[in-house]
């Protein structure tokens, strides 16, 4: 058999330097691709949210590995409160006082009689006070000026503002009235004839009997006068 050897080392010297350019190419082409490696991410890149985790494709090479698209999932985290600058409630921190439960215990416990509260340093409202213990023949009114704490408490209940004293209020153990509502329960409570004459008021309707209350209670200084004290002779 003849071998053609010059042949074969003409082909061998062909083939290097071909070979030696594509090597270089793809080197060129792998540094190209590479924008970052796996150890230049840091904690600089940080994400603040309360959901799911993000993910990153980076073109990164590892050794020897074939470039190719590596998949980094950065964990989302919560920012801490005090860096978006927004101060933590205090841990004592429990929302609304449920009013109607503080003062069922100091009100209602051993005493279900309605307590009726007033202006404690209106003249009319003083007088109303004094008629209304004059016919309770039977002692079914307990009475609290609106100024006084206990009144301030029972006023919180009705789901009033602690120093509202615009409205007569009558609180009873599941309900609270106010304004000419309020006037129509109490006299329910009195003697004859005022359960009956309650009865006949209510057939007008409610924002006319309401309307004709506002008029007095908004002038009643101006037309009654008030006290220098802040309590009513019970």
């Amino acid at each position: 058999m003849h071998l053609n050897c010059g042949s074969a080392d003409a082909n061998v010297h062909d083939f290097l330097p071909r070979h030696l350019a594509n090597a270089q190419r793809s080197q060129r082409v792998r540094s190209n691709h590479q924008s970052f490696s796996i150890g230049t991410v840091s904690q600089d890149l940080a994400f603040s949210s309360s959901h799911s985790a993000m993910t990153l494709v980076l073109p990164v090479s590892l050794g020897s590995l074939p470039i190719g698209a590596t998949r980094v999932r950065f964990k989302q985290t919560q920012a801490p409160v005090a860096a978006l600058g927004i101060q933590s409630p205090p841990s004592s921190f429990s929302g609304s006082v449920d009013w109607v439960k503080v003062t069922d215990g100091e009100f209602f416990q051993t005493d279900s009689r309605p307590i009726m509260l007033f202006d404690g340093v209106c003249n009319l409202c003083n007088g109303g006070v004094r008629f209304v213990r004059d016919n309770d023949r039977n002692r079914m009114i307990r009475y609290e000026a609106l100024q006084s704490e206990s009144g301030r408490k029972l006023l919180q209940r009705c789901g009033r503002s602690s120093d509202d004293i615009s409205s007569v209020v009558l609180v009873e153990k599941d309900r609270c009235s106010i304004k000419s509502e309020a006037v129509l329960r109490i006299m329910e409570f009195l003697g004859l004839p005022f359960p009956q004459l309650a009865f006949f008021l209510k057939i007008a309707p409610l924002f006319v009997r309401d309307f004709s209350y506002d008029i007095v209670a908004n002038n009643r200084y101006a037309l009654f006068g008030r006290t220098e004290t802040e309590s009513c002779e019970i």
